[in-house]
């Protein structure tokens, strides 16, 4: 029998990874078609399905692959041979045990930390004016940041830039772009604040963000590719339905039980989203073929969304990060999948030169990133200072504000039924975050009633 070294294993890995990067590196260039020479123009092999959200889906796939596939035999090859056991030296060892195996916080890294742990610090004693003008500081920034990003989101994906009496103008299409301004933004933000700040110190494995990031550009790509298909007010009452596959994921992933109430407004959520959906259809979208398709990008956004959600939680849960480390971590890898992507299609190019020529797309686009990236921090902060419920309530009020802004500004049609339909799904929500927080307090009283008296 013939024995193989573990070295010949690791060369023969590397060789199969390295030709599978070459071909998912010219993959979406021979796809999106070559330059003929006799008749000067260009033509692929797909080329009448470039247009098609599938086939755009498919391209950035290809892209994501061109590191996973690598990524994912080089850790297991690295885990099989217990790399982190060697006591090798220097910044390559240290380098691969961070992104592959994490780091172990021992006596002298908590030192060095100033002896911080991962719990959260203690909240400040604010008076009732404090609170109540650093509250309406965060509402303020939670509408500004969201209200204008959605505007702007359904102003960059649904109308012609360069459009006059004259000229026709152009539409922008490539999302993923998008997704990679808002996240390279992001990145750098959460980076400046955690070397600004005391963080507690950092031991998870970097690839565990990976899934998280995936999941995450996903839903981001399938956000802005939707509003091709249906409209903005649909976007967000859609978004209220997340609650629905969160339940149906935790149910089944880990066996989550939930109280009627909980079955009760998530049934009158869905609900009130098929009252508007049915009595509220948009001449510009009357294809069943476009409405399809949007419906199904927009599932598919929730369940992407869904996913996040939940493996951040275990992330927190088991390693117990910061928020800033998490978005530090989440971004990075969402710049590296959307870099090497855009890199194969030719994206930054396309998009580059679209910047170039409509200078408003420019200001939109970096208008856009810089909401995106206030946002995510007006979030943690409303968070970490007034509970997950207030900043549900906020974000609920910021969901009916955009609905009206965009019916407004973008003149999109709403019957009474329609109106209905929206009632419904806010009020269920706002039912929802009502009896939520009636248990949590009915259940601290229990516990604090249960709880031993002590004698002295």
């Amino acid at each position: 029998m013939i024995k193989v070294s573990k070295f010949g294993i690791f060369c023969v890995l590397i060789m199969v990874a390295l030709l599978l990067s070459f071909i998912l590196l010219i993959l979406p260039s021979v796809l999106r078609g070559q330059e003929t020479a006799a008749e000067g123009a260009t033509v692929g092999v797909f080329s009448k399905f470039q247009d098609f959200w599938l086939f755009r889906l498919l391209l950035n796939l290809i892209g994501y692959a061109t590191i996973i596939v690598p990524g994912y035999f080089l850790i297991q090859y690295l885990k099989k041979i217990k790399y982190n056991e060697r006591q090798a030296k220097g910044c390559i060892p240290k380098t691969v045990g961070m992104c592959v195996f994490g780091t172990e916080a021992d006596k002298n890294d908590l030192a060095e930390e100033g002896g911080q742990t991962a719990s959260a610090p203690p909240k400040p004693e604010w008076s009732t004016s404090q609170k109540a003008l650093r509250l309406l500081f965060c509402f303020i920034g939670l509408q500004a940041s969201y209200l204008t990003w959605g505007l702007l989101q359904e102003r960059i994906m649904t109308h012609d830039y360069g459009k006059s009496d004259t000229e026709e103008g152009e539409k922008f299409t490539n999302s993923q772009f998008l997704v990679f301004m808002n996240r390279i933004l992001a990145f750098i933000t959460a980076v400046i604040i955690c070397l600004l700040t005391k963080q507690p110190f950092h031991t998870a494995p970097l690839y565990k963000y990976s899934y998280c990031s995936f999941s995450n550009i996903m839903s981001s790509w399938c956000q802005y590719e939707a509003l091709k298909f249906v409209s903005f007010p649909t976007q967000v009452l859609a978004k209220s339905c997340k609650v629905i596959p969160v339940m149906i994921m935790g149910k089944f992933t880990s066996n989550k039980s939930y109280k009627f109430h909980e079955y009760g407004t998530a049934l009158l959520i869905s609900s009130g989203v098929s009252i508007f959906l049915l009595t509220s259809s948009e001449d510009k979208h009357p294809e069943t073929g476009t409405t399809f398709s949007g419906l199904f990008i927009l599932i598919s956004y929730l369940m992407f969304d869904s996913f996040t959600s939940n493996w951040q939680g275990e992330l927190f849960s088991t390693f117990k990060m910061s928020s800033m480390q998490m978005m530090a971590g989440v971004n990075l890898f969402s710049c590296l999948f959307t870099t090497v992507s855009l890199i194969e299609q030719g994206g930054f190019v396309e998009s580059l030169a679209f910047m170039g020529k409509y200078p408003t797309f420019f200001l939109h686009v970096c208008l856009l990133s810089v909401c995106s990236a206030s946002g995510q921090l007006f979030i943690f902060y409303t968070i970490s200072n007034f509970g997950p419920v207030t900043f549900t309530i906020i974000m609920t009020i910021r969901m009916g504000l955009a609905i009206l802004l965009s019916c407004l500004i973008y003149s999109h049609p709403v019957t009474l039924f329609g109106l209905l339909g929206i009632s419904i799904v806010f009020g269920a929500v706002f039912l929802r975050t009502y009896l939520g927080q009636r248990d949590r307090k009915m259940k601290a009283r229990q516990i604090a009633a249960s709880a031993p008296i002590v004698k002295t």
